[in-house]
């Protein structure tokens, strides 16, 4: 089965969530990704709960299919080594703060003379230029500077999501997309270039629409108050008589109307949304009692055979259960993982092509396990390795 990435040779050197979860994507559609470690393992491995060898459980959900060379970076050696994978490979991605790679002696400009067609993706917080570039960070620190947690939240305060935006949808997914643009541009011109990534720059991008909000009505976007974040009483989230949630999207006028109709509150057709405030703390306050009446399952049953944008809010638990998640294949369950007695929950595909699809293949490797041979690919003789081995250079 051909895959839209065979033949391409990434040399991963991130570390944690999101850069590792960017390379599993290309290995998952044809790339081959050497996982390239500190001889003591990336921090990925060891953070939070054990699995199988000693891994955590984290590190499974971002690294498969990879091979895993151990290498030192700091050593003369590692980074000749370095060199010569580079000479085979097609893009370099790594994950250090700005100028680390090159205080080592292995930055772009160095590794483009090994490799002029090298693709060099460098994903960092807030990118290679900027007052905040050496700056350490997280999500929260990323969402807070591009202004999504000002809108997020109750109007008491900002709120925190329960998973990574800014490191998936600002990083992982914005590097992605760098590297496939960068391997077309060198189809087009034989080039390799430098991708710097920031995920602060990734998240900007999720604000398309507030920004044109902010510049057409010459106001500040609030919490808890804009369209989408509480103003609207169809679009909103209701608690329900069981105590759990369901979320209304009826934000069209088709959809409004006929929600209206089915709970019979036609009237409210006949008023603007968006410019009568006072009208929506109205409806806000009659959908909130209206929906403490019924359950969530009640509520779902109520509007099955109905087009109007309503969903229940669903625990993970839930979600993973759910026919649509189930149908789609968007998570993996396996049974028995590794021999731990629990089912492991992997990430699915969320790209799905009908010529040259991606396979999830559930290969991981213990930490250096490929080393050997992985060097011996490259022209390094079996004396040659078990020296790098004993200096500590590699990890067999």
């Amino acid at each position: 089965m051909v895959k839209p990435l065979q033949g391409i040779k990434i040399l991963d050197l991130s570390q944690l969530l999101p850069g590792p979860l960017c390379t599993q994507m290309l290995a998952d559609y044809g790339a081959d990704v050497i996982k390239i470690e500190p001889i003591t393992g990336e921090f990925g491995r060891i953070a939070n709960t054990k699995g199988p060898g000693g891994n955590s459980h984290h590190y499974f959900n971002v690294n498969r299919n990879k091979k895993s060379l151990a290498l030192d970076l700091k050593s003369n050696e590692g980074k000749e080594i370095l060199k010569k994978l580079v000479e085979h490979a097609d893009v370099i991605f790594e994950q250090y703060r700005p100028e680390t790679m090159n205080n080592l002696g292995l930055g772009y400009e160095e590794l483009k003379k090994v490799n002029d067609r090298i693709i060099y993706c460098a994903l960092t917080g807030y990118g290679y230029s900027g007052p905040l570039k050496m700056t350490a960070g997280h999500d929260n620190n990323y969402l807070s500077i591009a202004g999504i947690l000002g809108i997020t939240g109750t109007k008491e305060a900002p709120g925190l999501a329960g998973i990574q935006i800014a490191d998936v949808a600002g990083g992982t997914l914005h590097a992605v997309i760098a590297i496939l643009m960068a391997l077309r541009a060198r189809e087009l011109t034989g080039k390799g270039q430098f991708c710097d990534v920031g995920m602060l720059d990734g998240c900007s991008t999720t604000l398309a629409y507030t920004l044109a909000d902010y510049w057409a009505n010459d106001k500040v976007p609030q919490r808890a108050g804009e369209d989408l974040n509480g103003g609207l009483g169809c679009y909103q989230i209701y608690k329900t008589a069981d105590n759990k949630y369901v979320a209304l999207g009826a934000m069209e006028p088709k959809f409004w109307h006929d929600f209206c109709k089915k709970i019979g509150k036609e009237e409210w057709t006949g008023k603007n949304l968006i410019k009568e405030p006072v009208f929506q703390n109205g409806i806000i306050q009659y959908l909130s009692n209206m929906f403490q009446t019924k359950t969530q399952a009640d509520w779902v049953a109520y509007f099955a055979n109905d087009d109007i944008c309503f969903t229940p809010v669903l625990g993970v638990d839930e979600a993973i259960e759910h026919p649509q998640m189930v149908e789609r294949e968007l998570v993996i369950k396996v049974e028995n993982f590794g021999g731990t007695g629990k089912a492991a929950l992997f990430p699915g595909l969320p790209i799905k092509l009908s010529e040259t699809p991606g396979e999830a293949v559930l290969k991981f490797s213990n930490l250096g396990q490929d080393t050997s041979d992985i060097l011996r690919n490259i022209g390094y003789t079996d004396e040659q390795i078990d020296s790098y081995i004993a200096s500590k250079v590699v990890k067999g």
